[in-house]
């Protein structure tokens, strides 16, 4: 893939693996949006990354606010007239591991949804018609080992006893299967839709649920996504990864 001209948005990228992502992405040639709920550290992180002499802006998009993904959306239009990749990465870790799967309050369900598979949608929708004006659209969800039923019921999987925090679980559940769907949509479209696993990453969130607070260095987190961004028209649509290896839904 030729990916000078290619104009990528990763959503949730002023840190992490967001972030990560973005300067992968840029150190290819893509130019990308990093995409912020804070115009301040939107500006801050992007800021970062041209100092290095990457292809970078910011923008302002918070997938639980249906006004700024519409601005992002007529920004992007009025600037660039199309978008080539859309990362999804955006999310959050809400659940009290404390309370198990009948303790959590209806509220951090909400408030889990909203963010990891409402705002997920909201924004793809508003951003697929100018995905539909490129040659390969690509759209990578950031999904979790977490959401795979199937290893939830496998007794030899590493996550089969990580059921403490259900409604990210679940979420992230849901949007396997809200891709599944939309690649099957858009399968003769050429935008290919793939969801992923980032690995157990050395991140904010990942301590939030746990003291280790990951295995996988951050750069690493970010590899999948960067390498199903970048796939050429033979590559998959309608898959779950990490890395290269094929995940059970």
């Amino acid at each position: 893939m030729n990916t000078a001209s290619k104009i990528a948005l990763v959503t949730g990228a002023t840190r992490g693996i967001g972030f990560e992502t973005v300067k992968q992405l840029a150190e290819t040639g893509v130019h990308v949006l990093l995409a912020g709920r804070s115009r301040e550290r939107a500006v801050e992180a992007a800021l970062k990354l041209q100092s290095q002499g990457l292809p970078v802006e910011a923008i302002v998009l918070d997938v639980t606010d249906t006004a700024t993904i519409a601005a992002a959306a007529k920004e992007i239009e009025q600037r660039h007239g199309r978008l080539d990749i859309l990362v999804n990465n955006a999310g959050i870790f809400a659940d009290d591991a404390t309370k198990g799967v009948s303790g959590q309050s209806l509220d951090t369900w909400r408030t889990t949804f909203d963010t990891n598979l409402f705002g997920l949608i909201d924004t793809t929708q508003a951003l697929l018609p100018l995905l539909r004006k490129s040659q390969a659209g690509r759209i990578v969800n950031v999904s979790s080992l977490l959401g795979s039923l199937s290893e939830h019921q496998n007794p030899a999987s590493f996550i089969y006893e990580f059921k403490g925090v259900p409604s990210y679980n679940v979420s992230k559940s849901a949007v396997n299967a809200w891709a599944i769907h939309l690649a099957h949509e858009l399968k003769d479209s050429g935008i290919k839709v793939n969801t992923i696993h980032p690995g157990y990453v050395k991140t904010e969130m990942n301590k939030a649920g746990d003291e280790q607070g990951g295995e996988l260095e951050v750069a690493d987190g970010a590899r999948t996504s960067v390498r199903l961004a970048l796939i050429d028209n033979d590559g998959p649509t309608g898959g779950y990864f990490y890395f290269d290896q094929v995940l059970p839904w």
